[in-house]
């Protein structure tokens, strides 16, 4: 059984503000501690979002947040393989939603290529994010299937990504999906500092409650995630 803490919330507008307020200081501190005198390396921090439709009024929120954005890097925690302006592009609603108001100075990693094939420049792209790791904050969506980024059931390259050597994105083809993706890999997103899973509605809820139960991480990938070493909390409203 993986215990994990919950933070129930009485409607889905009080979730994503107080959720996005929650992360907003969790990134001042991050940003303090990093730029501390004796922090002479890496002096960024770096924040994953899901995409999506759920979490627009979380990013929302947290757009408006007061701190030195123009020390965050974000990343999207997966992306279709669509061109990267497309309205199904992760990294257009984080453009669209996030990164404007007081977080117009972000800097987003994107991970598109400047032609149609990903192949012979995704090193260069895993290489991009390892660059910005370890995450400071992670906030993750879950399906009811039980995915979480694009670590979906069954799909082709998942047990790359769950190995524990994996790179930091692989690409995944999940079955029942219109489009190929790529992903943080789970070593990756369990590497983070702090992981906040954000899920609305109770089919999730009781997705959620299986994932908690033990049983193999291949059929509820969510559960690489709740299970890292780092402190896991599950943000939650009906």
């Amino acid at each position: 059984m993986i215990e994990v803490a919950r933070q129930e919330y009485p409607d889905r507008d009080a979730l994503m503000r107080g959720l996005a307020e929650l992360v907003a200081d969790q990134l001042r501190a991050a940003l303090a501690t990093k730029h501390r005198p004796e922090h002479v390396g890496r002096r960024r921090v770096t924040l994953a979002v899901p995409g999506g439709t759920t979490p627009g009024p979380f990013l929302d929120a947290l757009s408006e947040a007061d701190l030195a954005w123009d020390d965050v890097d974000v990343l999207a925690t997966d992306e279709r393989m669509v061109p990267e302006f497309s309205e199904r592009a992760n990294s257009r609603l984080i453009r669209e939603r996030l990164m404007r108001n007081a977080a117009a100075g972000a800097h987003l990693i994107h991970y598109h290529a400047a032609g149609a094939f990903i192949e012979p420049v995704l090193d260069a792209i895993r290489a991009r994010v390892a660059g910005t790791l370890p995450i400071d904050v992670a906030v993750l969506g879950m399906g009811a299937d039980m995915h979480t980024a694009s670590l979906f059931p069954g799909a082709p390259g998942l047990a790359e990504a769950l190995a524990a050597d994996a790179p930091t994105l692989v690409r995944v083809e999940p079955a029942e999906q219109p489009e190929a993706r790529l992903t943080l890999s789970a070593p990756t997103l369990r590497g983070a500092d702090v992981i906040h899973v954000l899920i609305t509605g109770a089919d999730k809820l009781a997705a959620l409650d299986a994932a908690l139960a033990d049983g193999p991480v291949e059929a509820a990938p969510v559960r690489a995630v709740l299970s890292a070493p780092c402190p896991v909390t599950v943000h939650y409203a009906a």
